[in-house]
C-alpha cells in the first residue's frame, strides 16, 4: 500500500466513523437514552472515551464489534420508523414492555441493554418479522 492509499483509507475509516456516530447520537437522542444507556448499546465501558467520541467521532476507531452494533441499531431505528410512521410512537416503543415471545414482558430497549450484540439482533429480527422480511 502507497502512502496515498494508505491516506485514503484512514480518510475513508474517519468518515465512516463520524458518519455513523453522528447517526448513532442523533437515534440515542430520539430514544431519550442516557449516557449509560447509550454506552451499553455501543459495547463502551469507558465514559471518557464515549464522550471522546461524542465530540470528534471522526477520531473513533470503530472495531468490527462496534460497526456490528451500529448496523444492528440502525435497522432497529429504520424499522421502526417504517411500522410507525409517527416518530414520537417508533420512538417510545422500545421502551414498552412488551408481550412478544422475544421480550416475554421486557421492553425491547430492556433486552437490547443487556450488553451483548445477540440481542441487537433479536430485536432487529423481531422487527424485520412484523415488516414481512423474515
Amino acid at each position: 500500500m502507497n502512502k496515498s492509499t494508505k491516506h485514503n483509507f484512514s480518510q475513508d475509516k474517519s468518515s465512516i466513523a463520524k458518519g455513523a456516530l453522528n447517526t448513532f447520537f442523533n437515534i440515542a437522542d430520539a430514544w431519550r437514552l442516557n449516557t449509560e444507556q447509550a454506552m451499553k448499546l455501543l459495547g463502551l465501558d469507558s465514559k471518557s472515551t464515549f464522550f471522546k467520541w461524542k465530540k470528534k467521532p471522526e477520531e473513533a476507531n470503530l472495531t468490527q464489534d462496534k460497526l456490528e452494533r451500529l448496523s444492528y441499531i440502525f435497522g432497529i431505528y429504520k424499522a421502526l420508523q417504517i411500522l410507525l410512521p409517527k416518530p414520537e410512537a417508533a420512538d417510545t416503543w422500545l421502551s414498552r414492555p412488551n408481550s412478544a415471545s422475544p421480550f416475554n414482558g421486557q421492553s425491547a430497549l430492556e433486552r437490547m441493554l443487556s450488553g451483548h450484540v445477540a440481542d441487537l439482533y433479536v430485536v432487529r429480527q423481531y422487527l424485520d418479522s412484523q415488516r414481512g422480511w423474515s
